[in-house]
């Protein structure tokens, strides 16, 4: 049996609004962010900072629903600013015989994080 690891989900061009570096680490996502994508709490995620070019690893935590709140905390705080903008990346290993079955959820959002629309690819 093959596995390939894919992209299952993304928040597009989400602004970042707050960085703690005094804080355990992980990244904060408004819940309702979290929702439209189909992120969990603990989720391991992939991110890439548009701003400067960072990627990295971190977990996520759920934030305030309808607050629009992208936070990065503790070690992640010095990978990026408030102002600026992620593509925030949800993994998964998907057998072979699924691939075509399986799809990529794009939320995109408008200037204060609000989901605009989900899409499948």
């Amino acid at each position: 049996m093959m596995f390939r690891k894919m992209c299952r989900a993304k928040l597009h061009r989400v602004t970042v609004t707050e960085s703690r570096i005094d804080y355990e680490g992980s990244i904060q996502i408004d819940a309702a962010l979290m929702d439209a994508a189909g992120l969990v709490e603990n989720e391991i995620v992939l991110i890439a900072n548009l701003s400067n070019g960072e990627r990295f690893e971190t977990y996520v935590i759920r934030g305030p629903r309808k607050s629009g709140v992208i936070g990065l905390n503790g070690a992640a705080a010095r990978l990026g600013v408030p102002g600026d903008k992620l593509i925030i990346m949800s993994l998964a290993w998907v057998e072979e015989s699924k691939l075509k079955s399986s799809s990529l959820r794009v939320v995109k959002v408008d200037a204060k994080n609000r989901p605009l629309a989900s899409r499948s690819k």
